[in-house]
């Protein structure tokens, strides 16, 4: 269902003291999808939370291009969904330091963000839909209970507390090592993943915002909030239909949280299991390894997944639409 077109508009908004900037994204012809209030001229729109790190508005690592945000917003465009996606404090144009920020704090400005959209021309405060991927769906559960908030789309997410999620991914990462990497630590007798667990204890007894360490600056407190985060609560206090996607090829979640999020979340929920999709939306047929993100950053993101998401975002926020299977 291609729209007409789209109009991008780069935006401002305060969070906590601090100037963030992004990009409301508009459909240029807003009827494209069946979308608007024909009594009050505005439609639905969607707040895009990407990933953990320094990304920017458009789901952007300086050394990874993943536009995973990008592609969310020109899709949900396409199909006459306005959108709202920012550079995260510290990244882009937005004001803030990313090393010291913490999970609560972007929670806070995803919060922010949810506001300023609700308060766009054109834009319906009671159909927003709050798509957030990996880092990005668990602020998404935080914002599932807010007023205005319709439906929440989690891709890539987990359904575990932070520390057993932590755990298992150090796992699967460890086990999709080239065989050459794991010769080469067992030789110098390094357990990758009880060297995690000791990393996850140090993190736990520090204080500091940032800590040095393995010779790097870590986001300390990032790290602390995250291990001692559980989804379960805010899932668990979720009523707002639910989309959640998820590859069979992530390292990062455990696709079997799809399951656990179907039990959680007391209201409307759809779950998907993608087959050969990873953690970065791109599929890939050979087996699952981190090593391989480069190359699959050359492709775009998977298109099934976009019209997914788009098409369900559209079926929640029409009045009186029920959500069924398929995009």
């Amino acid at each position: 269902m291609p729209g007409a077109g789209r109009l991008a508009a780069d935006v401002t908004f305060p969070s906590a003291g601090l100037t963030l900037a992004g990009t409301v994204l508009r459909p240029a012809d807003p009827t494209a999808g069946d979308s608007v209030d024909a009594a009050g001229g505005a439609g639905p729109a969607a707040l895009i939370l990407p990933g953990s790190g320094p990304i920017d508005r458009d789901g952007d690592h300086r050394r990874m291009p993943l536009g995973i945000s990008r592609a969310l917003a020109e899709s949900l465009a396409d199909h006459g969904v306005a959108s709202l996606r920012y550079d995260k404090r510290g990244t882009g144009s937005s004001e803030g330091e990313w090393l010291p920020t913490g999970l609560l704090d972007n929670v806070e400005d995803a919060r922010a963000a949810l506001r300023f959209l609700a308060g766009q021309p054109g834009v319906d405060p009671a159909r927003i839909v709050v798509v957030g991927h990996s880092e990005g769906a668990i602020l998404a559960g935080h914002l599932g209970a807010d007023p205005g908030v319709a439906g929440l789309v989690l891709l890539s997410a987990t359904g575990t507390p932070g520390k057993e999620m932590l755990a298992w991914q150090t796992r699967q990462v460890a086990g999709s090592l080239p065989r050459p990497v794991r010769a080469l630590l067992r030789l110098l007798r390094i357990d990758v993943v009880e060297r995690q667990a000791r990393n996850v204890e140090k993190i736990e007894a520090s204080t500091a915002d940032v800590l040095r360490m393995d010779g790097a600056r870590l986001n300390a407190r990032w790290h602390r909030e995250l291990l001692a985060s559980d989804p379960r609560v805010q899932l668990g206090a979720t009523t707002v239909p639910v989309l959640a996607i998820t590859g069979a090829k992530d390292l990062q979640v455990d696709p079997a949280d799809l399951q656990r999020i179907a039990e959680l979340v007391p209201g409307e929920v759809e779950t998907v299991l993608v087959p050969d999709l990873t953690h970065i939306l791109r599929r890939d047929e050979q087996p699952a390894s981190l090593a391989r993100y480069k190359k699959l950053v050359r492709r775009p993101v998977d298109p099934e997944v976009l019209d997914r998401v788009a098409g369900w975002v559209l079926r929640t926020t029409q009045t009186g639409a029920t959500v069924a299977d398929g995009s």
